[in-house]
């Protein structure tokens, strides 16, 4: 662990090798606001590459690991041990690479869907909360500015009672047979047994579903899900239509696509209510459309004076410099390492409302992957998600919830 009362915490990581974008995004963010400090991990599966790329990260020789259970026991061992580990590999390592470190109380930040099954997935907060280590999802589009103004503004009552909810993750990145190019993401992406069946559901879907969750404040009810597979030879699904039915019966959609012809990245979401409406569209990320019931329209702007707290907090530049993609992944981690740093120094916990993901998100994203390939198969027959009968019975969740309490306090 990092010392206590100092600023920087102790990271590792597993995976991020060569190829992999996502883990030089990972390493960005935790650089952009100084909070972190790199000094340990395995870099992909080849030895050879992992210690070229350690050696190009500034990171020792001795803390460049070949097995995860000799990173986790030797870093859990030393006085300037890991704070946290960041889990950035493809999705059927999840479990196995969390747990390890979980089990020796050093907290984690695993990429989505947390694992393969639900079972796992509970398993892992389970197991956080038991050695009091956090477990936290980079759904890191919640961590936009604008994102958090909007979780703002329905959470105030600003829009009325919600009454739609649309949102769409409708990538075009695959809307060809990549994987037969040897394409290193498409390869792994499209292999069911590496991401799944419902690939796209759990690599897209689950972005755009708690993105929902996350403005909205609601939670799926029940749902009906459609898989399909546009591009011949996929043995993946990769497009996924879901109708849901969230808390006080409000309507909603989530459209999940790889293969969406000529979209770029493809995230939107549209929130309709009472006494108006707003949309969000990651493409744009620094402004939010808010329309009121006579249809006028107003554009919130990324570091105006009159925002949220909730979004204001988060602005690093003044008005009229745009932050995006990065600087979003930079407010997850900062967000992290005040429950970090708080819990190392034995200091008050910020107590946010809106922050970041946690275990539980992890969890719910993939009992929402599980329950719309349950409705897929069943002819997209109405199906009660797992997280919905827990919420309507609440000592069968009590584990959890417990586990949840343990790993954020």
């Amino acid at each position: 662990m990092s010392a206590p009362n100092t600023r920087q915490l102790v990271a590792g990581m597993v995976g991020g090798g060569p190829g992999a974008d996502i883990g030089k995004t990972h390493r960005y963010a935790m650089r952009l606001d100084g909070h972190y400090d790199l000094r340990a991990g395995i870099f992909g599966r080849d030895p050879g590459s992992s210690r070229e790329i350690a050696a190009g990260l500034g990171i020792p020789e001795d803390r460049n690991y070949a097995d995860i259970r000799d990173m986790a026991g030797s870093e859990a061992a030393r006085e300037d041990g890991l704070d946290l580990v960041v889990v950035a590999t493809p999705n059927d390592s999840h479990f196995t690479i969390a747990r390890t470190f979980l089990e020796k109380g050093i907290s984690v930040v695993c990429e989505k869907p947390l694992t393969q099954d639900s079972a796992t997935a509970a398993e892992l907060v389970r197991i956080a909360g038991e050695n009091n280590a956090i477990l936290a999802v980079p759904h890191c589009y919640s961590a936009y500015a604008m994102v958090r103004q909007a979780a703002r503004m329905v959470r105030n009552g600003e829009l009325g009672s919600i009454r739609f909810v649309d949102v769409e993750h409708a990538s075009g990145w695959a809307a060809t047979a990549l994987e037969e190019l040897d394409h290193k993401q498409a390869k792994w992406r499209t292999d069911p047994d590496v991401a799944g069946f419902p690939s796209v559901v759990g690599d897209l879907g689950t972005h755009a579903f708690h993105l929902l969750r996350y403005i909205t404040g609601l939670e799926a009810e029940r749902l009906s899900g459609r898989l399909q597979t546009f591009v011949p030879n996929r043995r993946v699904f990769d497009n996924a239509t879901v109708e849901l039915e969230l808390t006080g019966n409000v309507p909603a959609r989530v459209w999940a696509s790889m293969a969406a012809t000529g979209h770029n990245h493809g995230l939107r979401i549209r929130v309709y209510g009472e006494k108006g409406s707003l949309e969000w569209q990651h493409e744009d990320p620094h402004h939010l459309k808010v329309q009121d019931l006579a249809g006028a329209t107003t554009i919130l702007t990324h570091g105006l004076s009159t925002l949220h707290d909730d979004a204001s907090r988060l602005t690093r530049v003044g008005l009229g410099h745009p932050e995006g993609f990065l600087e979003a992944f930079a407010n997850f981690y900062s967000d992290l390492a005040e429950v970090l740093r708080a819990r190392r120094d034995s200091t008050a916990l910020p107590g946010r409302e809106l922050t970041f993901p946690t275990g539980i998100d992890g969890l719910i994203g993939v009992q929402f992957v599980e329950a719309v390939a349950a409705s897929h198969h069943d002819d997209s027959a109405w199906k009660v998600p797992a997280f919905a009968l827990e919420q309507s019975a609440p000592e069968q969740s009590a584990p959890e919830q417990s586990a949840l309490k343990k790993a954020v306090a």
